[in-house]
């Protein structure tokens, strides 16, 4: 398990990316209120603008996910603990990617 200096940045940072992606999704979600100007021709640009706003949407919402998911294995004291074998997430890899579910070997 690791140490509770390192729990405590790792926690810190994680705060930090939910509070960034929140803010993130909330900028596209008012941006994407289905309206363009009428004045704009061509509509499958609108079409393919709204489409990649999606996407991005749906990805920076699957990102909040894997940090909520991390903040509560905090929270229930099994982050760390990679969810396919069970052995310790080595701290090196924890703090390169806080939010990760899975050791080196099942990544």
């Amino acid at each position: 398990m690791t140490d509770q200096t390192l729990l405590s940045t790792l926690r810190g940072q994680l705060e930090d990316e939910r509070a960034r992606l929140e803010a993130q999704i909330a900028a596209l979600e008012v941006g994407s209120d289905g309206t363009y100007d009428d004045n704009f021709a061509d509509s499958g640009q609108v079409t393919a603008e709204q489409s990649e706003n999606l996407a991005l949407l749906n990805q920076l919402n699957d990102q909040l996910d894997e940090v909520n998911h991390a903040l509560s294995k905090m929270d229930d004291g099994t982050y760390g603990i990679c969810e396919v074998c069970g052995r310790p997430i080595a701290e090196a890899r924890l703090e390169a990617m806080p939010a990760t579910r899975f050791c080196i070997d099942h990544a």
